[in-house]
C-alpha cells in the first residue's frame, strides 16, 4: 500500500492508497519515525452484511463499511457518517471517490471569500490530494495546510462538477478522522444566550452524537470547536484531538462509534436543508477546519490553539498591539443619552485612566428603543445635539479614542430602509415572518444589500475619528428566501449569506486597516475562529456577572486565546443576575480578556474610583503576561470547588500571575491549596510585595495555601517573580 505522510513537530498524520484507489486514513497521533508504515494496523475479515466493492472481486474481507477513510462518502458500501453526499439530476445518490494524484507545495493555501489559517511560505506547506468519481462527475481536491511548529493540520475540500449535468451536494463537510480503536470521550461547549461555551464531557456511545447550529450563526447553543479525548485524558496527561471550524454559520459535528467500536468524527457545514446545486464546471469550497493533536492533555492542546489563533488567524494592527482599556455606555445609559451625557461619561472615565469610549446602540436613525431604526445608519443629530464629529472631537480632546456599535445585518420594520426595500429582508412569500427583538434579517447573500449597508456605515465612520467598531447580531435567522436570481435554495442562500458577512467585514478592514473591529452576536452567539479572522476580539457574553463569567471564560479558554475574549467590569447589582460582587473580584475576572468597563462611574464610590485607577495600571503592567503568556486552568468550575483559579505564566517562566476567586464561604472551613503551573521547577520565586522565597517545584507539586477571605466572592491576584 502506498502511503502519504504529514509530519509536524510533535505529530504524524498518514494516509494509505489501496490498489483499487481508495484513500484510507491510517494514523493521526504522537510523532512516529518517518519510515513507519501504519497500514499494518488494518485488519481484514469477512464481516456480515458489510458489502464489498465490485473491483475487490471475490475478496469478502475488503469492505469500506469497516475500513478507515480519509473523506468518506455514501455510495461505496460505507454506511457510517459521511463527509460528502451527492445527488445526480435523476435524484440518485452515490459518490465513489478514488485517488488520482497528490502533491506537496510550499506555503499555506487560502480560500476565496472565506477565513483560513495563514502562515509565511517558510513555515507552512500545502498537501493537495485529488479524488474523482467519473460516474457521478465529481472531483474532490482535499487540501491539507501544514504548520509544523504549531502542530496544526488544516483541512478543506474543493468539490468540482466535472460532468455534463447539474449535481446537488447534499453534504460537504470540511474533514473527518477515523479511529480503529480506543475508548473516547467527546468534549463540546454548549450554552444559551448569557451562558455560552460551558464545557460538557460525555462518553462516545454506539450510534451517532451530533452538535451544531441551524440558527444561521454558529450560535450560543453549540460552538464549532470540539475535543475528542481518550478516557483517561486530563489537563496534563493523555491523547486528545481538537477540531475548530473556521465558519460562522450553520454547522454540524458528528461523532459515531460503529458496530466494531471504531470511532469517526466529522465536521462541516450543516447538511440539513443544504442541497447545494453545482452546474457543470462549477466548484464549491468548504470552509476550513483546524486539527491539533496533543499527547499531553488539554492544557497543551489549548496552548497550541491559542498560538494558532493569536498569530495565524487574527490579523491587523491589534493582532499584537495592546488594545485600549475602554468604557461602554450601554449598561450606564441604555437608550437614554445625548451627546452631553456621553462626553460626561468620557470625562469621568479619562480621569481614571480609561483610554476609549464606545457609544453603543441608539445613536442612529430614530432609535430610542429596540423596536425601530435598525437599517437607518445615519446619525441622529437631534439626539446627539449636533454632528457625531462634535462629540467625538470632545472625547478625543480628553485623550480618549472613540468607538461605535453597529448591527449591519438587521433591519427594523419601523425604519426608512424597510419601507423603501422590504424585499431586502428575509421573508417567505405568503407567510408572515418570524420576528425576534422586533427586527428582521437583511439578505446579505445579495451584493446590492451589502453594498448599501457598507456605503451607509462608511459615511458615518468617515464623518468622525472612529477607531473602534463593535459589530453585533441580535437574532437567529429563519424565513430564508431570496428574491434575486431565483435563489430560493436554503443551503445556498445561507452559505452565500455568511460569505456576505465576511465580505462586509473585509471591506471595512481594507478601508480602515487600523480600526479595532470587535465581533458580537448577543454576546457570544458567533464566537468562532472564522469571525476571529476579521475581529481580533469578540464580546464573550452579554452576561457580565463575574461569577457566571468564570464558567463562560473557562469553557472559552479550551479553544480560544485570552486575547480574543471581550470582558468588562460591570455594574452591581449585576444587570443580568442581580448578584453583587466587589469591584476587585469583577476586575480579576475581566482581566482574563480584553479589559474594559460597562457601568455608570458617577454611581461608584471614591474608594472604588481609586481602585479603578489601580486596576487599569495593573492591567497595563500585566498585559504582556496575560495576552502573550500561557494560560492554565487550575481549580475547575465543573469540579464544584470552593474556589476557582487560573494562572498566566510567561513563556520563559520568569513570572506568573495567579488569580483566585472564592465561590463558597464556610465557618471554620478547610484551607484551600492551589498548585501553580507554568513555573520553572528549578527556580525560586517571590510574590510581588512579599519577602518570602518559594521553590518553583514546591509551588507546582504541593501548592500554595490560600488565605481565608471573609465574605462572598472574594478575589486574590498574586504576581510571582523569579529570583535571579
Amino acid at each position: 500500500m502506498k502511503t502519504i505522510t504529514i509530519q509536524t513537530k510533535n505529530t504524524t498524520y498518514q494516509m494509505g492508497i489501496t490498489d483499487t484507489g481508495f484513500l484510507l486514513h491510517l494514523y493521526y497521533g504522537k510523532k512516529l519515525n518517518s519510515e513507519c508504515d501504519m497500514s499494518y494496523l488494518l485488519t481484514y475479515y469477512d464481516r456480515g452484511f458489510s458489502g464489498n466493492p465490485y473491483d475487490a472481486k471475490d475478496d469478502r474481507t475488503f469492505s469500506m463499511d469497516v475500513l478507515p477513510q480519509e473523506y468518506p462518502g455514501y455510495g461505496n458500501g460505507d454506511y457510517r457518517t459521511t463527509s460528502i453526499n451527492v445527488q445526480d439530476i435523476n435524484g440518485v445518490y452515490g459518490c465513489d471517490l478514488r485517488y488520482c494524484s497528490h502533491h506537496f507545495s510550499d506555503g499555506k493555501y487560502s480560500l476565496p471569500g472565506m477565513p483560513a489559517v495563514y502562515a509565511d511560505i517558510s513555515e507552512s506547506q500545502t498537501l493537495s490530494v485529488v479524488l474523482r468519481d467519473k460516474a457521478s462527475g465529481i472531483e474532490v481536491t482535499l487540501l491539507y495546510g501544514i504548520l509544523p511548529a504549531v502542530d496544526v493540520i488544516t483541512r478543506a475540500a474543493i468539490i468540482k462538477n466535472i460532468g455534463t449535468n447539474e449535481v446537488i451536494l447534499d453534504k460537504a463537510y470540511s474533514g473527518s478522522l477515523d479511529f480503529l480503536n480506543g475508548n473516547h470521550d467527546i468534549l463540546h461547549f454548549h450554552g444559551r444566550h448569557g451562558m455560552e461555551r460551558i464545557m460538557e464531557r460525555n462518553p462516545v456511545i454506539h450510534g451517532v452524537q451530533s452538535f451544531g447550529s441551524k440558527r444561521g450563526t454558529s450560535s450560543h447553543q453549540h460552538n464549532p470547536f470540539v475535543i475528542l479525548a481518550e478516557k483517561d485524558t486530563t489537563e496534563d496527561y493523555g491523547n486528545c484531538y481538537g477540531m475548530s471550524l473556521l465558519y460562522s454559520g450553520n454547522f454540524k459535528c458528528e461523532i459515531e462509534k460503529d458496530q466494531f467500536n471504531q470511532t469517526r468524527i466529522a465536521m462541516g457545514i450543516l447538511d440539513e436543508m443544504f442541497a447545494y446545486p453545482l452546474q457543470p464546471g462549477e466548484t464549491f469550497e468548504t470552509p476550513e477546519v483546524a486539527f491539533i493533536m496533543s499527547a499531553n492533555g488539554f492544557t497543551h492542546l489549548s496552548h497550541q490553539y491559542h498560538e494558532l489563533i493569536r498569530y495565524h488567524v487574527c490579523r491587523g494592527k491589534y493582532k499584537i498591539e495592546r488594545r485600549p482599556v475602554l468604557i461602554n455606555n450601554w449598561e450606564a445609559t441604555y437608550f437614554d443619552f445625548d451627546g452631553a451625557k456621553i462626553v460626561d461619561i468620557a470625562k469621568q472615565a479619562s480621569a481614571l485612566g480609561v483610554e476609549m469610549l464606545v457609544l453603543d446602540d441608539g445613536w442612529f436613525g430614530k432609535r430610542d428603543s429596540d423596536n425601530r431604526g435598525l437599517g437607518d445608519w445615519f446619525v441622529n443629530e437631534e439626539k446627539m445635539g449636533g454632528p457625531l464629529a462634535e462629540t467625538v472631537e470632545k472625547v478625543n480632546k480628553l485623550g480618549m479614542k472613540f468607538g461605535l456599535w453597529i448591527e449591519p445585518e438587521m433591519v427594523s420594520e419601523d425604519s426608512d430602509l424597510y419601507r423603501a426595500h422590504s424585499d431586502w429582508a428575509f421573508s417567505i412569500p405568503g407567510k408572515k415572518p418570524v420576528t425576534s427583538r422586533n427586527q428582521f434579517v437583511l439578505d446579505f447573500s445579495r451584493k446590492e444589500v451589502v453594498d448599501h449597508i457598507v456605503d451607509q456605515i462608511t459615511k458615518v465612520i468617515d464623518s468622525a475619528h472612529i477607531e473602534y467598531i463593535k459589530m453585533d447580531m441580535n437574532r437567529s435567522i429563519c424565513d430564508v428566501y431570496s428574491a434575486v436570481n431565483g435563489m430560493q435554495n436554503y443551503g445556498k442562500i445561507m452559505h452565500q449569506y455568511v460569505l456576505g458577512v465576511y465580505d462586509f467585514m473585509e471591506r471595512l478592514l481594507v478601508r480602515y486597516p487600523n480600526i479595532l473591529l470587535e465581533g458580537c452576536s448577543g454576546g457570544g452567539g458567533r464566537f468562532d475562529a472564522g469571525m476571529l479572522y476579521y475581529c481580533p476580539q469578540i464580546w464573550c457574553s452579554d452576561n457580565t456577572d463575574a461569577i457566571e463569567r468564570i464558567k463562560i471564560q473557562h469553557g472559552t479558554s479550551f479553544g480560544y486565546p485570552i486575547s480574543t475574549v471581550g470582558s468588562h467590569v460591570s455594574a452591581v447589582p449585576n444587570h443580568q443576575t442581580g448578584r453583587t460582587t466587589k469591584i476587585k473580584t469583577r476586575s480579576t475576572v475581566a482581566m482574563a480578556g480584553s479589559f474594559g468597563y460597562e457601568l455608570d462611574l458617577s454611581l461608584i464610590s471614591e474608594e472604588e474610583k481609586q481602585e479603578v485607577k489601580h486596576q487599569i495600571l495593573d492591567y497595563k503592567k500585566y498585559w504582556d503576561l496575560i495576552h502573550n503568556g500561557l494560560y492554565y486552568r487550575l481549580h475547575l468550575p465543573e469540579e464544584d470547588r470552593e474556589t476557582a483559579a487560573w494562572m498566566f505564566s510567561s513563556k520563559d517562566q520568569t513570572e506568573g500571575l495567579l488569580n483566585v476567586v472564592t465561590l463558597d464561604t464556610h465557618c471554620n472551613g478547610p484551607i484551600s491549596y492551589i498548585k501553580c503551573k507554568g513555573l520553572n521547577e528549578n527556580s525560586q520565586y517571590i510574590i510581588e510585595g512579599k519577602s518570602q522565597i518559594y521553590c518553583g517545584s514546591a509551588l507546582m507539586s504541593v501548592g500554595l495555601p490560600i488565605p481565608v477571605m471573609q465574605g462572598e466572592y472574594q478575589a486574590l491576584q498574586l504576581h510571582f517573580i523569579e529570583v535571579k
